[in-house]
C-alpha cells in the first residue's frame, strides 16, 4: 500500500487523513472495476481530452485536468457516488479528484503501457 499511503498523504492539508486515503481507495476501486483503467482512457477520448490522460500514462509531463473537464469525463452520477461515500460534495471531489487522478494513473502505468491484466488493488 506504498502508493496508497504516497498519494493520501499528498492531499492531507486539503481533505483530512481519513478522507484522502478514502479517496484513494475510491479511485482504486474505479480503476480495478469493470472495464478499469482501459475504460477511463475511452471516456476521455470520447470527451475529447485523450491527450490529457495520455500524458499521463506515457513518459513525459502530466498535463493538468480542470474540476470541470473531470465532470465532463466521469459524469455527475459517478463524481456524486464517489462524494456520497465520502461525505463531500461533488465540487469538491472534482476538484481533489483534479489534482489526485494524473499522478495515480501515472504510478500504475508503468512504462507507458496500461497493464493487460488490469489495475489490481494493490496496485494503488
Amino acid at each position: 500500500m506504498g502508493l496508497l499511503d504516497g498519494v493520501a498523504g499528498m492531499l492531507g492539508n486539503s481533505l483530512g487523513g481519513a478522507n484522502s486515503s478514502a479517496l484513494v481507495q475510491q479511485i482504486t476501486q474505479m480503476l480495478a472495476g469493470s472495464g478499469g483503467l482501459g475504460a477511463l482512457v475511452q471516456a476521455f477520448e470520447r470527451n475529447g481530452l485523450g491527450h490529457i490522460v495520455s500524458s499521463w500514462i506515457g513518459g513525459g509531463q502530466n498535463l493538468p485536468i480542470s474540476p470541470d473537464q473531470l465532470k465532463q469525463v466521469l459524469g455527475q452520477g459517478q463524481l456524486a457516488q464517489i462524494a456520497q461515500s465520502l461525505g463531500l460534495q461533488p465540487d469538491q471531489v472534482a476538484g481533489q479528484l483534479s489534482q489526485l487522478l494524473p499522478h495515480v494513473v501515472d504510478k500504475v502505468t508503468p512504462g507507458g503501457q496500461i497493464p493487460s491484466e488490469g489495475v489490481a488493488h494493490n496496485d494503488v
